[in-house]
C-alpha cells in the first residue's frame, strides 16, 4: 500500500507533488482500464502514489473535488482491474470522485483543463467517455440508474453484464437511496454491487443514527483482516480447530450486527460482504471478485478515508479539502487572499438574528459549512439540525417545527430546491407555515457545470402561492431582507444570491411602497422597491431597468451608458421579487418601455411574472434571463457574457429595441395617413403612433 505519512510537505514518502521525476510516469502509460489488468501489486501501488500527486497536482491550480478523490484511489483501480467497463456499467453516485476513474479511462491527458470550457468535466460526462453513464451530479440517485440498468440488462437478456453503483455513506443519508435499495433487493437474480464507500463524510461528517453505527465500526478496520486470519489458520488445528473457529465465526457476525445494522442489508435481501480496507486493492479485489460472482444483488462495504495521503487534506478537520480553490500543493493553503462572501455574510447575520430570538433554528442538508451555517451551529448547537442529503425531509420537518412555534431558515444550494418543490409547496405553503429558505449558489455558478447552475429556483418559487421571493443585491440588503424574512409567520420566504465575493453596497437613491394607487416613502418590507437610479434633468423615462438581485450594478452602469445616449433610465431593485410588488406597476405607467434582467430562467421567472402583471398596460416589457437550456461549464463571468448579461451587452440592447420601436412607430404613422392624391394643398399627417405591444422575450 502507499505510504499514508502526514509530513508537512503533504505527500511524505514520495515525490512532492507537480514534481514527478521525468520518464517514471506510470499514468502516461494508462490508456484504458485493460492496462490496470496487467499490472503488478508493486507496479499498481506505486501507480496509486503517482495518481494522488498527479490529483493534487492538477486541482492546485484552480480548484476542485481533491479530498473525495484521494480516497477513492485504490477503490477505483480495483473496482476497474475486477469488472469490465463500460460493459459492466460504473456509476458514481454524485460523481465529484470520479477524476481516478477519468484518469483510468484514458483521459489523464486533459486534466491540464479541469473544469474549464470545453475542457474536462468536474463529474462524469457522456460526451467524454463511453465510460461514462450518468452527469447529473445529485446525490443519493446513483442506485435507482443501477436498479435500472440491471432491469434492462435482464430484459434484453444480457444476463453477462454487472452493474456497479459507487455510493457514500454520507448518500445513504437520503431516502431516495432506501427506495433504491429496497428494489435492488427484490430481484435475487440480477446482478447488481452495491459498493458502499463509508469515510464517514460528505462535505462534512455524516450525521444521523446509521452514521453513529458506522462510526463505531470504522474505530475498528483492523478486525475483518484478523478475523480472515484466523479463518485460515484455526480449521488445521487437530481436533478443536473446525468447531472453535464455528463458535468464533458466530461471535463475528454477532459484534457486526452491534456495531452496525448487516442485519438490516441481509434482511433487504443483499449479500453483504465487509467491512474491507478500501486502501488494499488486495482485500478490495478478492471482495469485488466474490461479489460479481455471486449473480445477484451484493453490498461491498468498504471503510477509505478522505484526503487519504495528502497530509494537508487529512489536516483538515472540517472537510478534509473536499473542495478547495487554487492552492500551494505543498502547503495545502489557498492562493487567493480572502473575500467577503455573500455566504459569510448570511452566517454571520444569522448567529445575530439566533441571539435575538431564541425560536429562529437552523436547516441544512449536509451542507452547514458550505451554506455558512458554521456561525450559528457552534453559538446554537441545540438549534442546529443537518438532516444528512434529505432535502425533502428538510423542508417537512421545517414545516413541523413552524407548527410547534419555532422559525426555522432551511440553508441549501438553489440546485437542490428542485428536489423538495412539492414539501415547499404542500408542506409550507398550503399550510401557511413561516418557513424561510435561503438558497446559496443562485444563478450562474460556474465551472461545476449544467447540475449546479442554481437557475430554476425562481420559476419553480412564482408558482407557490403566497411565497415571497427576495434577491438581496449587496450585504447590506441581504442583512435587512433576512430580518424580513424571518419576521413573515404566515407564509413561507425564499432568498437567494450567487456564489462568490459580495459586491460592493449599492445606496438607493430611495425606497417606495404603492400606497393608495401612488408611491409613497417606505422604510422596508415586503412590496418596498428601491429606486437605483433616474433620468438626470431633461431626460425622458424612456426605460424601466427592474434589475434582479446581483445584477444591481449591472443595470446602474448599463442606465449611465444610455443616459450618455440622450436615454432616460430608471434602475429599480424590487427587493421582494416575487409577487411582483404594486410599486413596479406605477412605476411602468410612467416609462415608454421595461426590461427586467435576472440571473435565473426566462420561462416563469421573475421577467415572466412582471410582464404578467403588466399585461393589460400598453407599456412592452423585455426579459434578459438565462435561456431554458442546461448550461455548460465556464466561469460566471464567461458564461454571463455569452448570454449578453454584461452592462455593456444590455445597454446595447435598449438602444436596439428603442430604434426598432421609432422605426416601427414611423411606419404605424405612414401606414395611417390619409391617401390624399391631389397635386396641391397636401393635408398634414396626422397619424397616432402605436405602442409596440411585443411580448416578455420577444427580439
Amino acid at each position: 500500500m502507499p505510504s499514508r505519512g502526514t509530513s508537512a510537505q503533504g505527500l511524505s514518502g514520495r515525490n512532492p507533488p507537480g514534481r514527478r521525476t521525468p520518464g517514471t510516469s506510470r499514468i502516461s502509460r494508462i490508456s484504458s482500464p485493460a492496462d490496470l489488468r496487467a499490472l503488478d501489486r508493486e507496479s499498481l501501488n506505486e501507480l496509486a502514489s503517482e495518481i494522488r500527486a498527479f490529483l493534487v497536482q492538477q486541482t492546485s491550480r484552480r480548484g476542485g473535488h481533491l479530498g473525495p478523490n484521494l480516497g477513492v484511489v485504490e477503490l477505483t483501480l480495483a473496482l476497474h482491474r475486477v469488472f469490465d467497463s463500460p460493459g459492466d456499467p460504473i456509476i458514481f453516485d454524485t460523481g465529484h470522485q470520479s477524476y481516478v476513474h477519468k484518469i483510468v479511462t484514458g483521459r489523464a491527458g486533459d486534466f491540464d483543463r479541469l473544469r474549464t470550457r470545453n475542457g474536462l468535466s468536474g463529474y462524469p460526462s457522456r460526451a467524454e467517455s463511453v465510460h461514462d453513464w450518468v452527469e447529473n451530479s445529485h446525490a443519493t440517485t446513483s442506485l435507482s440508474y443501477a436498479d435500472g440498468l440491471a432491469k434492462a440488462f435482464a430484459l434484453r437478456g444480457e444476463h453477462n453484464r454487472t452493474v456497479v453503483a459507487v455510493i457514500g455513506d454520507g448518500a445513504l443519508t437520503g431516502g431516495m437511496a432506501w427506495e433504491a435499495l429496497n428494489n435492488i433487493a427484490a430481484a435475487k437474480d440480477r446482478p447488481l454491487v452495491v459498493v458502499l464507500n463509508d469515510n464517514g463524510r460528505s462535505y462534512a461528517p455524516t450525521t444521523g443514527g446509521m452514521a453513529q453505527r458506522m462510526a463505531a465500526l470504522r474505530l475498528k478496520p483492523g478486525y475483518e483482516r484478523l478475523l480472515g486470519q484466523v479463518k485460515s489458520r484455526l480449521p488445521m488445528a487437530p481436533v478443536i480447530g473446525r468447531p472453535l473457529y464455528s463458535a468464533l465465526h458466530a461471535v463475528k457476525s454477532a459484534v457486526k450486527d452491534w456495531f452496525i445494522p448487516q442485519s438490516l442489508f441481509q434482511d433487504l435481501g443483499l449479500k453483504y460482504l465487509g467491512p474491507i480496507d478500501g486502501h488494499d486493492t488486495a482485500a478490495l479485489e478478492e471482495a469485488l471478485h466474490s461479489a460479481k460472482g455471486y449473480r445477484g444483488p451484493v453490498l461491498v462495504h468498504c471503510l477509505t478515508r478522505k484526503g487519504e495521503g495528502y497530509s494537508p487534506a487529512e489536516n483538515d478537520d472540517a472537510e478534509q479539502m473536499h473542495s478547495p480553490p487554487a492552492f500551494d500543493p505543498d502547503t495545502g493553503l489557498p492562493i487567493a487572499a480572502p473575500t467577503k462572501t455573500w455566504t459569510s455574510v448570511f452566517g454571520r447575520k444569522l448567529a445575530t438574528i439566533g441571539a435575538e430570538r431564541d425560536d429562529v433554528v437552523a436547516i441544512t442538508a449536509a451542507m452547514s459549512g458550505p451554506t455558512g451555517l458554521g456561525p450559528f451551529a457552534e453559538a446554537f448547537p441545540d438549534r442546529m439540525y443537518d438532516v444528512g442529503i434529505a432535502e425533502q425531509h428538510a423542508l417537512t420537518s421545517a414545516a413541523g417545527l413552524a407548527m410547534g412555534g419555532m422559525h426555522p431558515v432551511v440553508a441549501l444550494y438553489a440546485t437542490f430546491l428542485n428536489r423538495a418543490f412539492d414539501q415547499l409547496l404542500m408542506d409550507c405553503a398550503l399550510h401557511k407555515l413561516g418557513v424561510t429558505v435561503v438558497l446559496d449558489r443562485a444563478g450562474v455558478t460556474g465551472e461545476d457545470g449544467p447540475s449546479h447552475h442554481g437557475m430554476w429556483d425562481m420559476s419553480l418559487a412564482a408558482l407557490v402561492p403566497g411565497l415571497a421571493l427576495a434577491a438581496p443585491r449587496d450585504a447590506a440588503t441581504l442583512v435587512q431582507e433576512l430580518d424580513e424574512a424571518v419576521a413573515v409567520d404566515n407564509a413561507p420566504t425564499v432568498l437567494r444570491y450567487p456564489k462568490g465575493a459580495v459586491p460592493q453596497d449599492i445606496q438607493q437613491l430611495r425606497r417606495v411602497v404603492a400606497h393608495d394607487g401612488r408611491l409613497v416613502p417606505a422604510a422596508g418590507g415586503i412590496g418596498a422597491v428601491d429606486v437605483l437610479a433616474e433620468p438626470g434633468a431633461g431626460h425622458d423615462h424612456d426605460v424601466l431597468l427592474v434589475a434582479v438581485g446581483a445584477f444591481g450594478a449591472l443595470s446602474v452602469e448599463a442606465a449611465s451608458r444610455l443616459a450618455d445616449q440622450g436615454i432616460g433610465v430608471t434602475v429599480v431593485d424590487p427587493r421582494w421579487a416575487l409577487p411582483v410588488p404594486a410599486a413596479l406597476r406605477l412605476l411602468a405607467i410612467e416609462h415608454k418601455m421595461v426590461v427586467t434582467i435576472e440571473d435565473g430562467g426566462r420561462s416563469g421567472g421573475v421577467g415572466a411574472s412582471v410582464a404578467d402583471t403588466l399585461a393589460d398596460l400598453d407599456v412592452p416589457v423585455t426579459v434578459l434571463a438565462l435561456p431554458q437550456e442546461f448550461l455548460e461549464p465556464a466561469s460566471r463571468g464567461d458564461l454571463l457574457q455569452d448570454l449578453g448579461l454584461t452592462a455593456k451587452d444590455v445597454a446595447r440592447g435598449i438602444t436596439e429595441r428603442i430604434a426598432e420601436r421609432a422605426t416601427a412607430d414611423a411606419r404605424n404613422r405612414s401606414a395611417a395617413a390619409p391617401v390624399d392624391t391631389a397635386p396641391v394643398n397636401r393635408a398634414p399627417l396626422n397619424g397616432t403612433p402605436t405602442k409596440d405591444k411585443r411580448t416578455a422575450g420577444e427580439g
